[in-house]
């Protein structure tokens, strides 16, 4: 039987951030080793330090091989650089928006604004330095690495022009034109995050929700629908439904399971209300905004992939 004061323990999670918030592992790995040293390096009070560190310790992570005094263990060794569990980034948000769940369980729709005073996205166009640390968490570190090789019901042969829609900062699109280096592809994002985009593809700062580049063979939306409520992601599939022409694919990895997938609470929900559909709802969705299923199915690299085609 599982422990359910264990389970509901925040001691550790917290620890966690305090420490990534002052750098500990960094003043341990730059030589401040000594509690003292430690505290003065960190504008600490020692002995509450001590009582988070020893916490840790007892937790596997860093070690205390002298009483006040303090090593890196591999564990310990993650903190290193790992600016998305400090407090004072986009970490800091997602670690507080968990106080928004009832609300979300609620009503459906996510509470952020209530605790920070806008809406997600809201938020990040006010901090840029917020949306700038939200861009680097969706590297490798958040969805995986892109992967360029989809898999396609009727192949790449047809395909010429690709537009990434919500694509970030372009990492799919770079990876995608390594491979096939003759695609022409165009990033779609908003202003500021198209900014900080260094690749080698056009550049289209806007919204997803106003029309797209049109009559591209290709439109994916990775890791996008997942972020959205049910009447913005029908906005999303419309648009992308207009943008097309009638042999383009429409491919969604993100946002769809299969009919069996177990239900995940993911931070995209409370964050944003966002939700993930099963397939059998998806093709409902799709056919409101013009499209048909053709194709879905696992991925050799694992996510789930959805392809479609207008009606």
């Amino acid at each position: 039987m599982a422990d359910l004061w264990e389970l509901a323990d925040l001691t550790t999670p917290w620890c966690l951030h305090t420490v990534a918030t002052l750098r500990i592992a960094e003043h341990i790995d730059a030589g401040a080793g000594a509690l003292e040293e430690l505290a003065a390096a960190a504008a600490c009070e020692p002995r509450a330090l001590h009582n988070v560190l020893g916490h840790l310790v007892s937790k596997g992570v860093f070690e205390e091989p002298e009483p006040g005094r303090f090593t890196l263990n591999a564990t310990a060794r993650q903190l290193l650089g790992n600016t998305f569990l400090g407090l004072d980034g986009i970490g800091g948000r997602m670690a507080r928006a968990w106080e928004t769940l009832p609300t979300f369980v609620q009503t459906g729709r996510p509470g952020y604004a209530e605790r920070f005073g806008l809406p997600f996205w809201d938020d990040l166009a006010a901090h840029p330095e917020l949306a700038a640390d939200f861009d680097a968490l969706l590297g490798p570190q958040s969805h995986g690495p892109p992967n360029p090789e989809l898999e396609l019901r009727d192949g790449w042969d047809r395909i010429r022009t690709v537009v990434d829609v919500g694509g970030g900062t372009g990492a799919m699109l770079t990876e995608l034109l390594r491979v096939r280096p003759g695609l022409e592809c165009t990033l779609v994002d908003l202003p500021g995050t198209v900014a900080r985009a260094d690749g080698p593809f056009a550049k289209v700062g806007q919204s997803f929700f106003d029309p797209l580049p049109a009559g591209a063979d290709l439109y994916l939306l990775r890791s996008v629908l997942n972020d959205w409520p049910d009447e913005p992601t029908d906005a999303i599939l419309r648009r992308c439904a207009e943008a097309a022409h009638a042999g383009s694919s429409i491919v969604i990895s993100g946002g769809v399971a299969p009919d069996d997938a177990p239900r995940r609470l993911e931070i995209e929900m409370v964050l944003l209300g966002g939700r993930t559909d099963t397939l059998a709802e998806f093709e409902e969705r799709a056919a409101r905004a013009g499209l048909d299923v053709v194709a879905a199915g696992p991925q050799p690299a694992g996510r789930y992939i959805v392809e479609c085609r207008r009606s």
